[in-house]
């Protein structure tokens, strides 16, 4: 008569049997990863990467003119919000005069403060101080070299006495940045032919690429004439601020396999 076996899964709930699941369980992982990781490093060590550089020097044709209006210690909020309207609204009425459009016009602050003054460890209202900045984009600075001059000199006239900076660009700046990504993808390809003839490799196929671009940010043209009291007499100058030229640096790396 034979005996019926049945397997008995509580065998497996002993220590001893988990503890051999578990090692076949991590052995098995350790091979997989490893496989894995030497497939990453064979792939790696099977590619190169070449930068070039792309540059586009170009004429500006545009400035940002940072300027505003400070109100200082008047008896009462009202006062100082009042003067400080009536003022940007007289520098905007010159700035339309000078060719600025209303849509060039941006205001970048608006503020109302309270002064305070402290005497005998006592804390009494000194005034209020009202701001504001406006950005003013001037067009077409190349046919009108005295253009930016002028608006910051009809500005300083109508009231403002705060000129904080002045910024050179262009108005269209995706079409230079798109010449100068050739560029560099022109110079890392000849550069990837030279390279590769000189280390004795032949290269296939990009299989990817990186861009940086290098363009310094606008910085402002430091502006800082005491217009406070020119401006009330009517004698600010116009300054003489010529634009130069500016820089468009991309950089592009493309990476190669290596065959």
């Amino acid at each position: 008569m034979e005996e019926n076996k049945r397997f008995d899964f509580g065998q497996w709930s002993q220590p001893k049997n988990v503890l051999i699941a578990l090692g076949v369980i991590i052995f098995g992982a350790i091979v997989i990863i490893s496989i894995l990781r030497d497939k990453i490093v064979e792939s790696s060590q099977n590619q190169v990467s070449i930068t070039g550089q792309g540059k586009i020097t170009y004429q500006p044709d545009i400035a940002k003119i940072t300027l505003g209006v400070q109100i200082d210690r008047r008896q009462t909020s009202e006062q100082a919000i009042n003067e400080l309207n009536e003022r940007m609204a007289r520098i905007i009425s010159a700035l339309e005069q000078v060719g600025i459009s209303k849509e060039d016009i941006e205001t970048q602050n608006y503020s109302l403060q309270t002064q305070y003054d402290y005497k005998d460890g006592v804390q009494t209202v000194a005034g209020y101080d009202a701001n504001q900045k406006l950005i003013v984009k001037v067009r077409d600075i190349q046919n009108d070299k005295e253009k930016v001059g002028n608006v910051i000199s009809f500005a300083s006239q109508a009231g403002s006495n705060q000129m904080l900076g002045v910024s050179f660009s262009i108005d269209d700046m995706n079409e230079l940045k798109q010449q100068a990504r050739i560029l560099a993808i022109e110079d890392a390809r000849k550069k990837s032919a030279s390279l590769a003839a000189a280390a004795g490799i032949r290269l296939g196929k990009v299989v990817g690429w990186y861009e940086n671009d290098v363009t310094s940010p606008e910085n402002p043209t430091p502006y800082g004439m005491e217009v406070r009291d020119l401006a009330e007499k009517g004698l600010v100058p116009a300054p003489q601020l010529p634009s130069g030229t500016e820089d468009i640096i991309i950089e592009i790396s493309l990476t190669y396999d290596v065959k």
